[in-house]
């Protein structure tokens, strides 16, 4: 069953949280015995919301979470199959357009390997670089989306916000006290790495 890391809420009472096959099947009941809200299930990390429909039976439910499932063939998008004969392998390679100025092809047209090698070792090295900056980016924005989705109407939503993005722990922790604790506690795991470059931003 789907796997992907989920959870749900109905107003600011968690319902579950886990892989979402569980996850799903937990907020159907819950919905059985009535709610006073609808349920909202989140992508756990990045908070997108995920739209499911939990009309029918726990059975009905598996059958759709199971059409979610990725494909487990071995054909690409195409159709084409993925097993190639003899030769070095592709490497899962993506063709795609890329537009430069003429001095940065002058430029790559001398690296070793050609434009293509000298490209991905680029990307590669800005991918080390750039690591704890892209993780804290990622988690101002995942943490951002379920904020504004669930807890724009609180009190200092704004000031939490610049919080946030300041890396502030202290100030955020304070100012999100007041505010319901299943949504609150959520949003505050999923600033976590946002907050841990305190020390960093703040040296």
């Amino acid at each position: 069953m789907n796997a992907r890391p989920s959870i749900s809420f109905a107003g600011p009472h968690l319902i579950a949280a886990g892989p979402l096959s569980d996850v799903a099947l937990a907020t159907q009941a819950a919905g059985s015995t009535g709610l006073d809200r609808a349920p909202i299930i989140f992508d756990a990390v990045t908070s997108e919301p995920i739209d499911l429909d939990l009309r029918g039976t726990a059975e009905d439910l598996r059958a759709r979470l199971l059409a979610l499932e990725p494909p487990t063939d071995d054909r690409n998008e195409d159709g084409s199959d993925t097993h190639r004969g003899p030769g070095r392998p592709r490497l899962g390679v993506i063709g795609r357009e890329v537009t430069l100025l003429p001095r940065h092809w002058d430029w790559l047209a001398t690296q070793p390997g050609g434009a293509s090698a000298a490209i991905r070792r680029l990307v590669e090295q800005a991918r080390v670089t750039h690591a704890d900056r892209d993780r804290t980016r990622r988690a101002q924005e995942y943490t951002y989306r379920f904020m504004t989705a669930m807890l724009g109407d609180q009190p200092d939503f704004e000031e939490a916000t610049r919080a946030l993005f300041a890396a502030d722990r202290e100030r955020f922790t304070d100012l999100t006290a007041p505010w319901p604790t299943d949504l609150r506690d959520h949003a505050r795991r999923l600033a976590d790495d946002a907050l841990a470059q305190e020390a960093v931003a703040h040296a």
